[in-house]
């Protein structure tokens, strides 16, 4: 069976989940200069069959130009005790177009087929708001994380659609102080959400400008919510260690308070948890060295694009997308984590030009780990401005997606020697690969409460 219910009872369950045959990828021509709709890449991730790691179908979006981002599911653990609901949809949202794309994936789960488009112009006039980013199941609805106003400034909201997608408004009962939006995540039991920053649509939208980070113009906060009331509570400044932070990831287990954030700029983890007095506290328990190069001014910065846990909360593992590595830290205790494995993936530091016979251009960005922890799935883009201006030549190379071979009982990665899809030989012209979903779920959509 392709497509699953709702959700899983308990992270014990999702991890004994059969292996995913399919993968549905984010692939963009936004910014390639080919005047061609963005599009959902179905593949075949089923190793005995004849179509094993290749685009076996593309749904080509209804508009050019949409920059498909993020996406995420209708329905998720946080719903798995309602019988009415079904993991059927993808909400694809285009974060330059702002428009929703719901994508029927249950049907026939080797062809998506378009459900519903919620315009973009729609969710300005009704909300303010623009450009989504990140999708979570909120039990039967749906909130999404909107990184602007509906001019392109910041802090954005968060867009919340009833299980028939209509927009219900604003999730958020006030923004408070918050400067910027990007990711989020929830943890009910302990009634809290955590949010953190990028910048505003249109400071990162043109490209990437480090004056900018001098200038206050990216994040370096993020924020801990009253998830019942829908405010922010408190905030937390990580100064020069916590530069961009981007993804945050609670532990899936939904008694526990500790989480993550990658920190892009600063190259750092930062971890949190509630202490024995319920005050929330931080640290950073990794650094990355920044490198030098030879083209560069100053040394390179590793910019910790993605993290994420596996199902366990034993591993943490991250991208440096300008060195070209992902790394596997053994997190079973989140304040001293232990190095257990790492591979390369082109970057900027020479270490993998070629994977499994094919050039490389940009690094590991965008990562998707099997529910049973054993297969992680990478891609190679992060923003189609800044893909041009630090990987000019992905123009005409495009994208890959790999697989790497995980060790879930004593750490250790390694590339998968018989699985490549190479979007740069797509029948359009070369693409850009960015999130991955399973039809079952995946590390990074499931949320148990």
């Amino acid at each position: 069976m392709e497509c699953c219910g709702p959700g899983y009872a308990s992270p014990a369950e999702a991890m004994k989940a059969p292996k995913e045959k399919l993968l549905y990828t984010i692939a963009i021509y936004t910014g390639t200069g080919i005047q061609k709709p963005d599009y959902l890449a179905t593949i075949d991730n089923d190793s005995d069959s004849p179509t094993y790691s290749q685009v076996i179908s593309r749904l080509e979006m209804p508009g050019i130009g949409d920059e498909l981002h993020h996406m995420g599911w209708n329905a998720c653990s946080s719903c798995n005790n309602d019988a009415s609901m079904q993991r059927k949809y993808l909400i694809v949202p285009g974060v330059r177009s702002s428009t929703l794309h719901i994508v029927d994936c249950a049907t026939d789960p080797r062809n998506p087929t378009l459900f519903k488009v919620i315009e973009g112009s729609d969710i300005k006039t009704k909300t303010n708001l623009s450009a989504p980013h990140t999708v979570h199941c909120l039990g039967s609805e749906i909130i999404i994380s909107m990184l602007g106003d509906a001019q392109g400034n910041a802090p954005g909201g968060y867009l919340h659609l009833d299980k028939n997608f209509q927009i219900l408004g604003r999730w958020e009962n006030s923004m408070g102080d918050i400067k910027f939006g990007y990711d989020f995540w929830y943890q009910p039991r302990h009634n809290i959400m955590v949010s953190s920053e990028w910048a505003a649509p249109n400071t990162f939208m043109p490209g990437f400008d480090l004056e900018e980070v001098g200038h206050l113009k990216y994040g370096r906060e993020i924020h801990f919510w009253d998830f019942k009331e829908k405010v922010p509570k408190q905030t937390m400044y990580l100064g020069e260690d916590g530069l961009i932070p981007l993804e945050v990831r609670f532990h899936h287990d939904p008694d526990s308070s500790h989480g993550f954030v990658g920190a892009a700029l600063s190259a750092n983890i930062i971890h949190w948890w509630k202490d024995k007095n319920s005050e929330w506290q931080w640290e950073k328990i990794i650094d990355v060295d920044n490198e030098p190069h030879p083209e560069w001014p100053i040394p390179v910065p590793g910019v910790i694009s993605v993290i994420l846990l596996s199902i366990d909360d034993k591993f943490l593992y991250f991208c440096n997308w300008l060195h070209g590595d992902i790394r596997q830290y053994d997190i079973t205790d989140p304040h001293n984590p232990k190095f257990t494995g790492q591979v390369w993936v082109g970057g900027l530091l020479g270490k993998a030009p070629e994977v499994n016979g094919v050039k490389i251009t940009g690094g590991p960005q965008m990562i998707q780990l099997s529910l049973d922890g054993q297969r992680l799935y990478v891609t190679t883009s992060l923003f189609s401005t800044w893909d041009n201006q630090f990987y000019p030549e992905i123009r005409t190379n495009g994208g890959v997606m790999l697989q790497v071979d995980c060790d879930t009982e004593n750490g250790g990665m390694k590339i998968n020697e018989n699985f490549l899809v190479n979007f740069g030989e797509e029948p359009n012209g070369p693409s850009r690969c960015h999130e991955t979903r399973y039809p079952g779920g995946d590390c990074t959509s499931d949320i148990w409460i």
